[in-house]
């Protein structure tokens, strides 16, 4: 493991996973478009969870890149990053199990999704953030639940709005699991830092 993470920290390695999550999330502002048009202006930044935690990510790239740390974009992608991955893996799963069927673009969406999980993991070595920035990082991420399941701002799947409920009470603790992972392997974990490759 410690090998595959030395390779990802490589520049040309760098650069190649800031180019992908640069056009993912681009492609994931497109996604939500029509959704957007739909949602009161001061709602917009709660909106496109899953982009705006790759563009968390970009950032974090690009500072690996310059050979600087950015903690609290660190924490917010690690976080979110795990969060939203796993929240579309499970939602297109239940797509699957109340329809029968999955369209091509769910398949897509797992697939592309559980990458998003896997890559801010595999990046945690790198990270320097600290308790407050978690701390910091806790509160954005259960206030977005709040918009999500109060003001009922969450991503549209027709097919499961009438489980709002169950998917706002799974959606939390998939938050607090999320912040646990950070905790433990961007602070506990001391010892499996690594700087990056010269």
């Amino acid at each position: 493991m410690k090998f595959i993470q030395y390779i990802l920290g490589l520049k040309p390695i760098l650069l190649i996973m800031f180019i992908i999550n640069f056009f993912g999330t681009v492609y994931g502002y497109y996604w939500y478009q029509s959704q957007l048009s739909q949602t009161p202006l001061h709602f917009y930044l709660f909106v496109p969870d899953s982009p705006t935690a790759s563009l968390f990510f970009v950032i974090v790239l690009l500072g690996f890149l310059l050979k600087r740390n950015f903690p609290l974009m660190e924490a917010l992608a690690i976080v979110t990053l795990f969060k939203y991955g796993i929240w579309a893996v499970i939602m297109n799963l239940l797509v699957l199990k109340v329809n029968g069927t999955l369209p091509w673009e769910g398949y897509m969406l797992i697939a592309s999704h559980l990458g998003m999980a896997i890559q801010g993991l595999l990046y945690a070595p790198y990270y320097r953030f600290k308790p407050i920035h978690l701390i910091v990082v806790g509160i954005w991420t259960l206030h977005n639940d709040v918009i999500d399941y109060v003001f009922e701002m969450m991503p549209r799947y027709s097919y499961l709005m009438s489980y709002l409920n169950e998917i706002g009470y799974m959606t939390f603790w998939l938050s607090m699991i999320s912040l646990l992972i950070a905790y433990v392997m961007g602070i506990r974990n001391k010892e499996n830092k690594m700087d990056l490759p010269s």
